[in-house]
Protein backbone atom coordinates (compact mmCIF):
# COMPACT_ATOMS: atom_id res chain seq x y z
CA UNK A 1 0.00 0.00 0.00
CA UNK A 2 2.77 2.47 0.49
CA UNK A 3 4.00 2.36 -2.96
CA UNK A 4 0.23 2.80 -4.44
CA UNK A 5 0.65 5.94 -2.01
CA UNK A 6 3.52 7.11 -3.44
CA UNK A 7 2.73 6.60 -6.65
CA UNK A 8 -0.47 8.46 -6.58
CA UNK A 9 1.53 11.28 -4.59
CA UNK A 10 3.58 11.23 -7.69
CA UNK A 11 0.99 11.39 -10.03
CA UNK A 12 -0.44 13.96 -8.22
CA UNK A 13 2.59 16.43 -8.39
CA UNK A 14 3.07 15.77 -12.09
CA UNK A 15 -0.24 16.91 -13.15
CA UNK A 16 -0.39 20.17 -11.17
CA UNK A 17 3.45 20.63 -12.96
CA UNK A 18 1.72 19.95 -16.05
CA UNK A 19 -1.24 21.91 -14.99
CA UNK A 20 1.08 25.19 -14.56
CA UNK A 21 3.45 24.63 -17.82
CA UNK A 22 -0.12 24.30 -19.89
CA UNK A 23 -1.05 27.30 -18.42
CA UNK A 24 1.77 29.41 -18.98
CA UNK A 25 1.80 28.14 -22.69
CA UNK A 26 -1.84 28.21 -23.48
CA UNK A 27 -3.34 30.11 -20.73
CA UNK A 28 -6.30 29.03 -18.32
CA UNK A 29 -8.57 26.02 -20.00
CA UNK A 30 -10.56 23.05 -19.63
CA UNK A 31 -7.27 20.67 -19.76
CA UNK A 32 -6.01 22.76 -16.99
CA UNK A 33 -8.75 23.31 -15.00
CA UNK A 34 -9.81 19.17 -15.26
CA UNK A 35 -5.84 18.38 -14.46
CA UNK A 36 -5.95 20.54 -11.43
CA UNK A 37 -9.08 18.56 -10.21
CA UNK A 38 -7.40 15.32 -10.66
CA UNK A 39 -4.65 16.34 -8.68
CA UNK A 40 -6.60 17.21 -5.79
CA UNK A 41 -9.33 14.36 -5.66
CA UNK A 42 -5.85 11.85 -5.78
CA UNK A 43 -4.38 14.23 -3.37
CA UNK A 44 -7.59 13.93 -1.30
CA UNK A 45 -7.66 10.16 -1.37
CA UNK A 46 -3.78 9.82 0.17
CA UNK A 47 -4.78 11.54 2.97
CA UNK A 48 -7.93 9.90 3.58
CA UNK A 49 -5.83 7.01 3.82
CA UNK A 50 -2.85 8.59 5.68
CA UNK A 51 -4.47 10.78 8.42
CA UNK A 52 -5.00 9.18 11.41
CA UNK A 53 -8.25 8.28 13.33
CA UNK A 54 -9.35 9.28 16.67
CA UNK A 55 -7.97 6.40 18.10
CA UNK A 56 -4.29 6.52 16.88
CA UNK A 57 -4.93 4.17 13.85
CA UNK A 58 -4.38 4.92 10.18
CA UNK A 59 -7.43 3.78 8.08
CA UNK A 60 -4.70 1.35 5.99
CA UNK A 61 -3.80 -0.46 9.36
CA UNK A 62 -6.68 -1.38 10.30
CA UNK A 63 -7.71 -4.89 10.11
CA UNK A 64 -10.62 -5.20 7.51
CA UNK A 65 -13.01 -6.83 9.23
CA UNK A 66 -13.28 -3.00 11.13
CA UNK A 67 -13.25 -1.28 7.81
Amino acid sequence: MDWVLSIVTLAALVLIGGAIYLWRRQGWGKQVGLMLLLAAVMIANVLVWTIPTPRGAEPMERPAAER
